[in-house]
């Protein structure tokens, strides 16, 4: 098979590989479409560690079924099918009680750490185990489904923010995790959305997915403006979608006394806060990773619009046209947010 195969840093090579084979417990997909990842342009920098070449990257994905091993007996050849990016044992407590995403023995499609590599579906072909593996409508287009796998992280988000019917809720970071927590956080009811970005071209895309208010603290004071939405109480709920330190603290900073807090974003290792304001305030620090199988979920809500992907997909490329893509993304001189290849 073709695919887009991660060398070293900064490089890429679309070559042969060999194709993968589908053990008993597995399926064989043709991958139709495969969107990059902003942890993907990270990690080919070779600075972050989760992605040691040689590795086929990717993991948003969707395709036809090609091939089944002998224990799989749910889908066949021809299915149109979405995936899951994290591949989870199944067998665990964490999985039995639905928690795929704290599975002790997870591997991630496309990333390769010293504990374990899984090559990915930047290539025209990949066999997963078949309980990762959903179903889709024919009304779903692959490019569509291809973001089912961010649109679900942008879910399990929302649906560990404790989100009350009528909240105020701030969202930092309006790429394309940010803008799918924003639609999540309206799915939970929440009655007021602050979309926050230094980014216009971002902020435009929110108020085009129905933000309420957009801030760039480049150039309003960030705090000031939310207090300013929020009769100078702040968000009920701020949802962090960056990974910087700097903005863990703006979302601790714009969020009311026994508000939540909750990082989504995961760039940097460390980040001070004041312990005496957590305490004094009644903050509720909550961490969010990947999914726990809001996918399934997601189908069904993409397909109905209740999740909108199309305003966030900013051109659809051949797979061998990956390479330049990925210069594209790094560089960050277009406006670009998501970019789907097509093996």
């Amino acid at each position: 098979m073709k695919a887009l195969l991660y060398t070293k840093p900064y490089t890429f090579e679309y070559t042969d590989f060999p194709d993968p084979v589908a053990g008993d417990d597995d399926v064989l997909i043709r991958v139709k479409a495969c969107g990059i990842c902003g942890s993907d342009v990270h990690g080919y920098t070779g600075k972050t560690g989760r992605r040691i070449p040689p590795l086929i990257m990717g993991h948003e994905a969707a395709g036809i079924v090609e091939d089944t091993g002998k224990n799989v007996n749910v889908f066949e050849k021809g299915d149109r099918v979405c995936f899951d990016s994290t591949v989870y044992c199944n067998k665990c407590q964490a999985c039995r009680q639905g928690r795929f995403n704290r599975c002790d023995q997870r591997q991630v499609l496309g990333v390769s750490v010293p504990a374990f590599k899984r090559h990915g579906t930047f290539a025209e072909y990949v066999a997963v185990p078949w309980w990762i593996v959903s179903k889709i409508p024919d009304e779903l287009s692959f490019v569509h489904a291809a973001l089912l796998e961010p649109a679900s992280i942008g879910t399990h988000a929302a649906n560990r923010a404790a989100i009350s019917a009528g909240d105020t809720v701030a969202v930092i970071g309006a790429g394309t995790i940010g803008l799918f927590i924003m639609q999540g956080a309206r799915l939970q009811g929440a009655g007021r959305v602050i979309a926050v970005d230094i980014n216009e071209f971002r902020l435009d895309l929110a108020k085009k997915l129905g933000a309420d208010k957009l801030i760039n603290p480049l150039k309003s004071d960030l705090a000031e403006a939310v207090l300013q939405e929020t009769d100078n109480k702040g968000a009920n709920v701020t949802l962090e979608a960056v990974g910087y330190a700097k903005t863990f603290a703006d979302a601790v900073s714009v969020t009311r006394m026994g508000g939540h807090v909750v990082a989504v974003g995961n760039l940097e290792k460390k980040a001070d806060f004041d312990l005496q304001q957590l305490v004094a305030r009644e903050h509720t620090f909550i961490g969010s990773y990947a999914s726990s199988g809001e996918f399934r979920d997601c189908i069904d809500l993409v397909a109905a619009r209740k999740i909108n992907v199309e305003p966030l997909i900013s051109e659809v490329l051949p797979l061998e046209e990956g390479p330049g893509a990925f210069d594209r993304l790094l560089k960050g001189e277009e406006n670009l947010l998501k970019i789907v290849l097509e093996p």
